[in-house]
């Protein structure tokens, strides 16, 4: 294995043309089934989950997520560049690590700023420029930022070039970013072959579970966690006669996997009546919609998101479908969907990833900064963002070192405060415990619904074991 030092002498040697093999990495790219984006490429994909909840404190709130959108879920608010806010609490309850100075060390941000998830990647990337504001300015840390940026385009090809430059010429050693699962996944892969670390922004299930590999950590909340507070919910409250209708790529069929597996396991009732697929980026959904009508389904399971989403829950709404079924998706409660379907979204149900209305671990001091910068409050990707080059400089104070190696050993099995509150980075996938809910769409007093929390699902409980999900690191 190579250390810090001599892998930055292989880079600053082999420049732009040194690593070959790049290009041809293969992501487990859309629509293989094997996974779920939270944000992915295309339209950016949140995760979804379905499953048993947990206690029921019911809370209503106006602000679910950050990053407003128009109609077409195209983004409204541009990315802006923090100042830099002194963080709240100490971010770590794992002990050790220190405060010494670690002198600076360039990461590297990836987000969709263009392609079917620009919508999604502007607050993304506010959410790690605050990250790196707030870490630059605080003694707390003992070691400084260089951030480094690109865009993905929403698509593996564009994100491997982008992500080949930030680590060959920018000199890069830590990298996050993207939101499609498919584009994450072809990363994983560069991380294991050049030994970096990367916190990933995409959910579908793989990334941490058969495509797992030692290099990456994720702290978005997987499909798996979603399905958890989704699922179990739906086929016990809403319905068992139960529809899918998924965009066809990597997290659309990791929402219908999960989902379906974990209704079946919480009702012997439950049927599957149907299973539609729509690719990534459809704007017309009018015949699935018509099929939909035409059938027994009490309930139509949504494995889409961005654009995808919006455009489907106003169309049913104009087909009158959300008058005879409920809709349920894993991304539902997203602002940006919210603020895109109006009052068409009124009724419906979605999983919760992150509300800013939380009392948990650090997120009150990082509501009030994001507002202070963005003059909105954030959203689950800003949270993403946020929280993941937090935690790469939380596994570099672990450790005491900036070295990947070191840094990567520091943060496996370590228990960090976050915006969710204390997570574990499991040993045994590098998978977040964070905790996810249930939600309902409600009135608003302005012309966005308000996400109605049902229940929730504790971190550990909404979690399933690595073993499962198809990853064995320990």
């Amino acid at each position: 294995m190579r250390n810090g030092s001599s892998r930055r002498r292989f880079l600053a040697l082999a420049g732009a043309a040194g690593i070959t093999g790049l290009a041809g990495c293969s992501g487990g790219g859309g629509g293989d089934g094997s996974n779920d984006s939270n944000d992915s490429g295309g339209n950016t994909e949140t995760t979804g989950s379905e499953g048993e909840t947990g206690s029921t404190d019911t809370e209503s709130t106006s602000e679910t997520d950050g990053g407003e959108t128009d109609a077409t879920g195209t983004a409204t608010e541009d990315s802006a560049t923090e100042t830099g806010t002194e963080t709240g609490g100490n971010g770590t309850t794992s002990g050790g690590g220190g405060t010494a100075d670690l002198g600076s060390v360039t990461v590297g941000i990836l987000n969709p700023i263009s392609g079917a998830y620009s919508s999604l990647g502007p607050g993304q990337r506010n959410g790690a420029e605050l990250a790196v504001s707030q870490i630059n300015g605080s003694d707390a840390f003992g070691v400084e930022i260089e951030p480094v940026y690109a865009d993905t385009e929403t698509g593996t090809s564009a994100a491997q070039q982008s992500a080949q430059r930030l680590v060959q010429q920018d000199g890069a050693e830590f990298l996050f970013g993207a939101i499609s699962s498919s584009v994450a996944l072809s990363l994983n892969e560069f991380a294991a072959s050049e030994e970096f670390v990367y916190f990933p922004g995409g959910a579908a299930v793989p990334i941490t579970g058969e495509n797992c590999n030692q290099w990456v950590f994720r702290c978005e909340t997987n499909t798996a966690q979603i399905a958890e507070a989704i699922s179990g919910y739906s086929v016990n409250n809403l319905g068992t006669n139960v529809w899918f209708h998924i965009a066809d790529y990597a997290y659309g069929n990791s929402v219908y996997n999960r989902v379906s597996s974990r209704m079946g396991e919480a009702n012997d009732e439950f049927q599957e009546v149907g299973l539609t697929k729509s690719q990534l980026g459809s704007s017309n959904f009018g015949s699935f919609i018509s099929q939909i009508s035409n059938s027994a389904a009490e309930v139509v399971i949504l494995g889409m998101t961005g654009g995808d989403l919006v455009n489907f829950v106003n169309q049913a709404a104009d087909q009158g479908l959300t008058d005879q079924v409920d809709l349920v998706g894993p991304t539902m409660s997203f602002r940006s969907v919210r603020g895109a379907t109006g009052s068409n979204v009124v009724g419906t149900y979605g999983g919760v990833r992150y509300d800013p209305s939380i009392e948990l671990g650090d997120n009150p001091q990082f509501v009030e900064a994001f507002r202070s910068e963005n003059d909105s409050p954030p959203g689950n990707f800003a949270r993403v963002g946020y929280d993941s080059v937090r935690l790469i400089a939380r596994g570099m104070q672990e450790a005491g070192s900036t070295d990947p190696a070191d840094v990567r050993d520091a943060l496996s099995g370590g228990t960090f405060t976050t915006v969710l509150g204390d997570v574990t980075l499991r040993e045994s996938d590098h998978q977040a415990t964070n905790p996810t809910w249930m939600g309902e769409l409600v009135e608003g007093e302005g012309d966005i619904a308000d996400v109605e929390r049902i229940s929730k699902v504790e971190g550990e409980d909404a979690l399933p074991p690595a073993s499962e999900l198809g990853c064995t690191l320990n």
